[in-house]
C-alpha cells in the first residue's frame, strides 16, 4: 500500500476551507503584537471543540454565491446554519448596526453578535469564547480574495484585518 492510499480522502472544499482558515490565522497572528493575557484567550479559543450546537443566521442577497460558500464553510466547521435570502441587504445591515465602512456582502447573527462578511471562522469562535464587553460584532470589510468563501482558483489573496465594532459605532482592529 502506498502512502497516498493510506491517507484519508479529503474533499477539495474541506481542503480549501482548512487552508483559508489557516491563512486567516497567519494573517491575523502576524498583523498584531501580543497583548497581556492574549495567550490565555487564544488558548481558550483553540481548546474549544467546533461549536456543534451554535446556530447562526446568514442574511445574503439571493444572487450572491460567495455568501453561500461562506455559509457552507460555517456548516462544515460545526455551526447550524440558516441562510435567509434578502434582496434588501442594506436595510438588514442598518437594522443590525453594521457601520457602512465595514459593509460586505452578507451579514450573520450568532451568539448575540453580528458577523459582517468573510470573517474567518476561527475569529468567530474566538469572539464567542471571549465574549468581550463593548463589541457588537466583527467584520471583514469588502470581499477580499482568499478570505473564507472568496478563495481564488489561482490561490491569490488580498491582505485583510478583522475589525470590531461597538454599539456606539466605534471601530477598531478585533482583539478579544
Amino acid at each position: 500500500m502506498t502512502m497516498a492510499e493510506s491517507l484519508p480522502s479529503l474533499s477539495r472544499r474541506a481542503l480549501v476551507a482548512g487552508l483559508a482558515g489557516l491563512g486567516g490565522l497567519v494573517i491575523t497572528g502576524c498583523s498584531r503584537s501580543p497583548e497581556p493575557g492574549q495567550a490565555q484567550v487564544d488558548a481558550l479559543a483553540d481548546s474549544q471543540a467546533a461549536p456543534q450546537r451554535a446556530s447562526m443566521t446568514v442574511y445574503r442577497d439571493p444572487s450572491c454565491g460567495c455568501c453561500k460558500a461562506w455559509a457552507e464553510i460555517a456548516g462544515e466547521a460545526g455551526y447550524r446554519v440558516s441562510v435567509v435570502d434578502r434582496p434588501d441587504m442594506s436595510a438588514i445591515k442598518r437594522k443590525l448596526g453594521v457601520p457602512e465602512e465595514l459593509a460586505s456582502c452578507h451579514t450573520t447573527v450568532v451568539g448575540g453578535y453580528v458577523i459582517e462578511g468573510h470573517v474567518p471562522l476561527a475569529e468567530v469562535r474566538r469572539l464567542l469564547a471571549a465574549r468581550p464587553a463593548g463589541i457588537k460584532g466583527i467584520a471583514v470589510p469588502g470581499m477580499p480574495r482568499g478570505s473564507p468563501g472568496m478563495e481564488m482558483p489561482d490561490g491569490s489573496t488580498d491582505p485583510f484585518e478583522v475589525m470590531a465594532f461597538g454599539r456606539d459605532g466605534e471601530v477598531s482592529v478585533f482583539r478579544a
